[in-house]
């Protein structure tokens, strides 16, 4: 049996999870932001005393990649490659959106990801439900939701934390865009493992030198950094 830790930062609510064969045996939740960061280390220590693991009985690492919080990502890809070449344990790259399109309602056949860019913009996958389970239509990327919804077969189900800085682009009277319940908008570290472990069935690793999040864009004060560096002017020294 594979023993696991999954690592779920990419939203608001992180949480970890210790697993089994994708199972989780035992989770722990925590609220988003660099002061509770610091506890993310004890709780992985928590957890594994509980359970009688040592952080070498880890074989596997499955963690959130993004799009979503610049910060909880950095957090997570950081602890998990630091476990990695610390112990060993194989790395796996979920995509924050394929955690979210999991919580999708069993009616839902078209979902569309939701999750704040800022500036007028969302972070945001589009999925269709079949036979064989979900199938990524749209890849994660920066779009107006507006523009997402238009070109998405109906039904179509929002799911995601952007939802309430976005409702302006939903037509209340289109009854064929479907806001699921809050409870539904936060991806988990329980789902994560399952995820993850599938995907390590298919040796789909990640090497820890080649893991970094998937931001999309820049964070805003880099950009600024960015904007600001380009239109100062350049000083020429005068001989």
């Amino acid at each position: 049996m594979t023993s696991a830790l999954a690592i779920e930062t990419s939203g608001r609510t992180g949480s970890v999870a210790l697993a089994t064969d994708g199972r989780a045996v035992a989770s722990e939740s925590f609220e988003h932001g660099l002061q509770n960061a610091a506890k993310i280390l004890p709780i992985i220590d928590g957890l594994c005393r509980a359970q009688g693991w040592t952080p070498c009985d880890l074989e596997h690492v499955y963690v959130s990649i993004g799009p979503g919080s610049f910060t909880g990502l950095r957090v997570g890809v950081t602890i998990a490659k630091t476990l990695s070449l610390a112990t060993g344990a194989k790395l796996v790259a979920v995509p924050s959106t394929r955690v979210l399109v999991e919580n999708a309602p069993p009616e839902a056949t078209n979902v569309i990801i939701v999750l704040d860019a800022k500036r007028g913009h969302v972070f945001t996958a589009r999925y269709e439900r079949g036979a064989d389970g979900w199938t990524e239509r749209e890849p994660a990327h920066l779009a107006k939701l507006s523009e997402v919804i238009a070109r998405s077969p109906r039904p179509a189900h929002l799911i995601g934390e952007g939802i309430p800085y976005h409702t302006a682009e939903i037509d209340p009277a289109d009854g064929s865009v479907v806001v699921t319940p809050e409870s539904t908008w936060r991806g988990s570290a329980e789902v994560l493992a399952r995820l993850g472990y599938a995907m390590s069935q298919r040796g789909e690793f990640t090497g820890a030198d080649r893991m970094t999040p998937h931001y999309i864009r820049l964070p805003e004060a880099e950009e600024k950094r960015l904007h600001a560096a380009q239109k100062s002017p350049v000083k020429t020294r005068i001989r």
